[in-house]
């Protein structure tokens, strides 16, 4: 009897060029480790994707970028979904896990500023210059250093974003610093924000790769491409963002560091208008990645932490 060849894996994406080409990344690995195996592409377009004409965080859904994905998912459309692990919430709809974590790129932000301002830094740009962000973590954090600066809101891909940039509409805007190496524009990145001055986002520069709990052939597959420091230090900081009950609308920043065996995180809240930040580092052995960023979690609500993010999420409720 002969056998009958491996079923086609499909994956699952949105339309995005970013998007597009971090699955095209991942079928590409798939496709050298299981050169035997034949894997499709479905895209599809989600919330976060058809709504560009309101900030993020008054759209109010923590799955803006993931349901429409996780819907072909559970209905057996598609068999795993690629996203930035950025976009992905901290809890996921019954039947779906985090099946892989790929190598972290850069998970820094980048300043991009218009050509008149190539001269100028973060810290040099003149008092009222406008800097385009979605990203109310962004916001707060750069409020807080630079209140002499004027932020306004920018949504949209991110050619759409630079082409706002070079048309004179900002002085400045602040992107990822892997999204625009991964889409080959690293030329536009003008400065590295350091960490002191922006924690980045809670999974940012690493892809995470969602799939059906119960397909054990999928989880068999997505071990290959698995990064396990990157994984450790992406559920350390999803971790500390599930317990603070956080998601695009929150401003939480995070940063990770491995010595050793030791992983070390620092995160972060601040309020919306800059002038009130909490921050705390605590260290732990990497196996136990996910309490240590319970237990930072914790820290920052013992520190005031709470307050300030009951007073955001009344607000966005306000102003929704």
């Amino acid at each position: 009897m002969i056998a009958s060849p491996p079923r086609t894996v499909r994956i699952g994406s949105r339309k995005s060029q970013l998007a597009l080409v971090q699955t095209h990344w991942v079928r590409d690995q798939l496709q050298h480790h299981y050169p035997d195996r034949h894997f499709d592409i479905s895209t599809m377009s989600t919330q976060g994707d058809k709504i560009l004409d309101v900030a993020l965080a008054k759209i109010g859904d923590k799955g803006l970028f993931t349901k429409e994905l996780e819907v072909g998912m559970l209905n057996g459309d598609i068999d795993f979904a690629v996203h930035s692990l950025k976009d992905l919430p901290t809890n996921l709809p019954g039947g779906l896990i985090l099946g892989c974590v790929t190598e972290r790129e850069n998970p820094a932000d980048a300043l991009v500023v218009h050509e008149s301002h190539n001269d100028k830094q973060l810290d040099t740009l003149p008092e009222g210059a406008v800097v385009g962000t979605s990203s109310l973590r962004r916001l707060a954090q750069l409020r807080y250093h630079y209140p002499h600066l004027v932020f306004k809101d920018i949504r949209g891909n991110l050619n759409t974003r630079l082409q706002k940039l070079d048309d004179g509409g900002y002085d400045a805007i602040i992107l990822a610093v892997a999204g625009l190496e991964r889409l080959g524009m690293g030329d536009r990145v003008h400065q590295i924000i350091p960490a002191e001055i922006s924690l980045h986002a809670v999974g940012q520069g690493a892809l995470g790769i969602e799939c059906r709990s119960s397909d054990p052939d999928i989880l068999a597959l997505l071990t290959a491409i698995e990064h396990r420091p990157t994984a450790l230090r992406c559920y350390a900081e999803r971790a500390f963002l599930r317990e603070l009950e956080g998601g695009c609308q929150v401003p939480i920043g995070v940063n990770t560091a491995f010595d050793g065996d030791t992983l070390t995180l620092t995160g972060l809240v601040a309020s919306l208008d800059g002038k009130r930040l909490v921050k705390d580092t605590l260290s732990a052995p990497s196996a136990e990645a996910e309490s240590l960023g319970v237990q930072l979690a914790q820290s920052l609500r013992n520190q005031g932490a709470q307050e300030i993010l009951d007073e955001i999420l009344a607000e966005i409720q306000r102003d929704g």
